[in-house]
């Protein structure tokens, strides 16, 4: 049942992590490390967002059009033994990422744009006492950059503001504990990733004309905490699930030149906390299966333009078929995206209403036991 079961199970919970709060799209997830044995996969995703809304009234209730891009993701693990008590890991993954833009018709926002791309590397060790209890860690190395363009009529005198901010590549840590009971599948796991601070080399322009001499603006992803857990309940049943927080009010970008002459920077986010709950069952010797259920509340309506969502509710279903040492999952996500409304100025006024999005993600999953 173990054998089966976890692969679905984290394949569900993964196919959400795509629409999780901030810039989050993977989750951050260590799973691979437990794997007994030799270990290695390749993870394929899609994700499909549809989020759009409309200018307010005072700006002629213009639609704003589709404002974040498809995207796809990508990630790899490798997961050997060195002993009977000591195993390592390392995962390639894209932890953090941003691709949107506000469409021509919008009068207050068009021509806004965000593009923001990570790639993350990261070792990690775990050490068993014995067959329950467990600790885990290690580096993750994280190379980012981005691009930021305000446009329209909300921005005022800052309309055809752009930030370009070099790639950077930054370190953090990672650090956990774990216990199981192998006998009912039990597995309950808690991991800390810290924030990782950049160094971005910064160029800013007005309307193509150069702010001030390049600089250097200081970005941290954000620290987080992983809860997982698992637990057989009946004859070849599982129940999971996954507690994160992650720390998006640190998340700040304050170039040199806007940040004062704004009075501000140029985002600002909300810690989030997405609780997901699901139930995996074996149908053959081949075939097992599993749905859950995520959450993330939602906080203030005023929210960034660069991140026009405010909370979300998805659903996933994942199937997984093993063949000797071959195991290929599939997942697929559909979440409704809280409604929003995007915001601009001292203090906070709203400039368009986002209302009835939504986000779907499928994804496939190659793992091979050795």
């Amino acid at each position: 049942m173990r054998k089966f079961l976890i692969g679905a199970s984290m394949a569900a919970i993964s196919a959400g992590a795509a629409s999780a709060g901030g810039i989050d799209r993977t989750g951050m997830a260590i799973d691979p490390l437990f794997q007994k044995g030799g270990y290695a996969e390749l993870t394929f995703g899609s994700v499909n967002p549809s989020v759009s809304g409309h200018d307010v009234a005072i700006f002629g209730g213009q639609p704003t059009g589709g404002v974040v891009g498809n995207y796809t993701q990508f990630s790899f693990a490798y997961k050997n033994d060195i002993n009977d008590k000591l195993s390592y890991a390392i995962i390639l993954d894209q932890p953090f990422g941003a691709d949107l833009a506000y469409g021509p018709s919008s009068i207050a926002l068009g021509g806004t744009k965000v593009k923001a791309e990570t790639m993350a590397g990261t070792f990690l060790m775990r050490y068993k006492f014995n067959e329950n209890f467990s600790v885990h860690g290690g580096v993750r190395a994280d190379n980012a950059s981005g691009e930021i363009t305000l446009k329209g009529a909300a921005y005022g005198p800052f309309s055809g503001y752009n930030v370009r901010l070099d790639q950077d590549l930054a370190w953090g840590y990672v650090i956990g504990a774990a216990y199981e009971r192998p006998d009912i599948a039990l597995r309950v796991a808690l991991t800390y990733n810290s924030e990782i601070t950049h160094n971005f080399g910064t160029v800013e322009t007005l309307n193509g004309a150069p702010l001030g001499l390049p600089s250097v603006t200081k970005v941290s992803t954000p620290k987080s905490v992983n809860l997982d857990f698992q637990t057989g309940v009946a004859a070849d049943t599982l129940v999971f699930g996954q507690i994160r927080w992650a720390e998006w009010s640190a998340f700040q970008i304050d170039p040199k030149v806007f940040t004062p002459l704004a009075g501000g920077g140029l985002i600002s986010l909300e810690d989030t906390t997405t609780w997901t709950l699901g139930v995996g069952h074996k149908f053959t010797e081949n075939w097992s299966g599993a749905v859950s259920v995520s959450y993330e509340k939602k906080g203030n309506p005023l929210v960034s333009p660069l991140a026009p969502t405010n909370g979300r509710t998805g659903v996933s279903l994942a199937a997984i078929y093993t063949k000797d040492n071959m195991k290929i999952t599939t997942g697929v996500n559909y979440t409704k995206l809280g409604d929003a409304m995007p915001e601009t100025g001292t203090p906070d006024v709203a400039r368009a209403n986002f209302t009835g999005n939504k986000v779907v993600g499928v994804g496939v999953k190659i793992g091979y036991s050795f």
